[in-house]
């Protein structure tokens, strides 16, 4: 099982996504997606377990509403310090 991790993809110096990879096998494939705030859309494997979080307005979205929607799914929140490439621009 991998450790959580924030993945940021940038264009001209500016956030345009994000994803927040939960700890899960590798082999765990997205079967189906559920909205869950504005901005965030939790991936779910084929046991219906969640396996990583889309961030598709990275500059809208807060540390507090990315933490409840782990705390949702049973998750520990992450720090300032983890969600902080989301500000980077």
């Amino acid at each position: 099982m991998r450790e959580p991790y924030l993945e940021v993809t940038f264009r001209h110096g500016l956030p345009l996504a994000g994803y927040y990879y939960l700890p899960r096998k590798t082999e765990r494939k997205s079967c189906r997606t559920r909205r869950i705030e504005p901005g965030l859309i939790v991936d779910f494997d084929d046991g219906d377990e969640p396996i990583g979080i889309e961030i598709t307005a990275p500059t809208k979205v807060t540390l507090s509403a990315f933490n409840e929607v782990l705390d949702q799914l049973g998750q520990p929140p992450i720090s300032e310090r983890d969600f902080a490439p989301l500000r980077a621009a």
